[in-house]
């Protein structure tokens, strides 16, 4: 499996070259991970509704396949873009999606944060005292086309959260976003390893992503 380094990337461009990448592959094609970190664009999944984007100001709103609602990309998130063989692999949807998320919560752990799932919500959340899900920390969404996969997760690393404030965040009104740098504030001392710089998470994430979508 190729692991794209993180990069900066436009978001448009970016969606052109996975639907490109999709439509052209065969059977032999290596499946592949690409990480990028966008400018601050909104995102609307195919049923997105458009009351759950509240004053999007000068920021994009691009309307998009992947499932899901309207999320924010920007710097300092990182975007995992998982272009992934299902059927060679034998994965069903939900198994990537439960993949994608462990690889989330093994990054999330290295930097001392505990992520956790939510029930009948994709992506992971800064678990809460009682073991709760509390903010959200990684959106998830993806697209299927011909048995492949492609869209992805992006993990709030070290960012502004403000445009969160002008949507409802995967479509739910109110819900609390934070990212790994503010995680790790509430967390001891003991449990921190290292500044989460988006490069340096990126690495562990990729690497993370492809072990276990590659497990049997």
């Amino acid at each position: 499996m190729l692991i794209r380094p993180l990069a900066p990337a436009d978001y448009l461009p970016t969606l052109d070259a996975m639907r490109a990448f999709t439509a052209a592959r065969d059977d032999g094609t290596p499946d592949e991970i690409w990480l990028v970190e966008h400018p601050a664009v909104f995102t609307q999944g195919l049923a997105g509704k458009p009351e759950h984007v509240l004053t999007p100001g000068e920021i994009p709103v691009i309307r998009t396949e992947r499932g899901g609602q309207v999320t924010y990309h920007g710097p300092g998130q990182v975007v995992a873009y998982t272009l992934i063989d299902l059927r060679r692999r034998r994965l069903m949807v939900r198994d990537l999606v439960c993949r994608l998320e462990a690889a989330a919560i093994e990054t999330c752990a290295a930097w001392g944060v505990r992520a956790v799932r939510s029930p009948g919500a994709p992506g992971l959340y800064l678990a809460a005292a009682e073991g709760t899900a509390g903010p959200k920390l990684a959106s998830l969404g993806l697209k299927v086309s011909r048995g492949c996969s492609y869209h992805g997760i992006a993990l709030n690393v070290a960012m502004d959260l403000e445009p969160f404030e002008r949507i409802n965040p995967c479509g739910y009104a109110g819900l609390q976003v934070t990212d790994l740098a503010r995680a790790r504030d509430g967390a001891p001392t003991a449990d921190r390893v290292d500044p989460p710089d988006p490069a340096a998470v990126a690495r562990r994430f990729g690497e993370a992503l492809a072990a276990h979508i590659e497990r049997p």
